[in-house]
């Protein structure tokens, strides 16, 4: 019996400035997660001047870090950290990276093109050893599926899903029965369908008519439906909107949205209007995002049609795999 019961590691949590909320709210979550701070000061010249706060007692824990990548220039002093703390004889040592954010836009079509995403799996593949051996990293929906391969084997990717958080979002509506889920692409579909295979479905295409780049529904009905679109990730969000715009012209009774990572370079999110009521035509009744771009989440907070899905509860659970 004794033997059955899964047993509970303590792990202490570091963090980076912009993941402080977060980190507060994994911590939350769990009595066996300790936050412990770091020092994010910088010399004169501009470079990092990095402390870790009482580094002689995480000696034996087992330690992560709370990372976020939201511009190149916080990845060095962060690369800094999670290089120093597997070598403080620790442990273990997982590094929670909830988006990875090179490769979004990367489009490798000619040659000379350079692949930044391969480049930063590459850095994050040469994390040293702890003394309980290779490091964990735990991403969130990475963006291009064939990335998952770019890591070596010194270091192991464990690949996680917000699906599940808005699938639970989902049972708390009061038109839970109605809800048809559409993609914007075949991407996406490919991406996500098995997680929400029990829901109707609607696929959309885009498809070049001229300079125009018009996005058309390619199989499914979304008449009378709660529509909610998915895809991992939101950049500009023409895409989102046309698809919007496409699936209230069929005669959906109401869209909304979900992506894992809200990126909005630009403020880009101001282009989303809430429907108030009125109709998908007008905007969206919800637009769910999850908390791994902290920045955004700042953006948007207390904005109709945006709410957001925390990770925390999965990054605690994942700190104790």
């Amino acid at each position: 019996m004794a033997g059955s019961m899964k047993s509970h590691k303590n792990v202490l949590l570091f963090y980076c400035e912009e993941m402080r909320d977060l980190a507060q709210q994994v911590a939350a979550r769990n009595d066996d997660i300790e936050l412990r701070s770091i020092s994010w000061r910088k010399f004169p010249d501009g470079y990092p001047n990095l402390f870790i706060s009482n580094a002689h007692n995480i000696r034996g824990q087992h330690v992560a870090f709370l990372a976020s990548f939201s511009s190149p220039s916080v990845i060095f002093e962060q690369l800094s950290v999670i290089y120093n703390l597997p070598k403080l004889f620790i442990s273990s040592f997982t590094l929670i990276l909830p988006f990875f954010p090179t490769g979004t836009s990367e489009r490798m079509e000619d040659e000379g093109d350079v692949a930044t995403a391969f480049t930063l799996a590459r850095f994050l593949s040469n994390i040293p050893i702890s003394r309980g051996g290779p490091s964990s990293l735990v991403i969130f929906d990475i963006h291009a599926l064939q990335e998952r391969f770019y890591f070596g084997d010194s270091v192991l990717p464990c690949f996680e899903s917000g699906i599940p958080l808005l699938k639970s979002r989902l049972q708390e509506l009061p038109d839970s029965h109605n809800i048809t889920i559409a993609f914007p692409d075949d991407g996406a579909w490919k991406r996500f369908y098995k997680q929400l295979q029990h829901f109707p479905m609607v696929v959309c295409n885009k498809v070049r008519e001229g300079e125009q780049r018009i996005v058309r529904i390619k199989e499914g009905d979304p008449r009378g439906r709660h529509v909610v679109i998915v895809d991992d990730l939101v950049q500009s969000g023409g895409t989102l909107i046309e698809c919007q715009k496409v699936l209230a012209a069929h005669g959906a009774a109401k869209v909304s949205a979900y992506v894992t990572h809200g990126i909005f370079p630009n403020n880009s999110w101001e282009k989303f209007q809430h429907d108030n009521g009125e109709g998908p035509e007008h905007g969206l009744s919800h637009f769910w995002l999850t908390d791994s771009c902290s920045l955004t989440v700042n953006a948007v907070k207390g904005r109709r049609p945006f709410e957001i899905l925390s990770l925390a509860g999965p990054i605690a659970s994942a700190l104790q795999i």
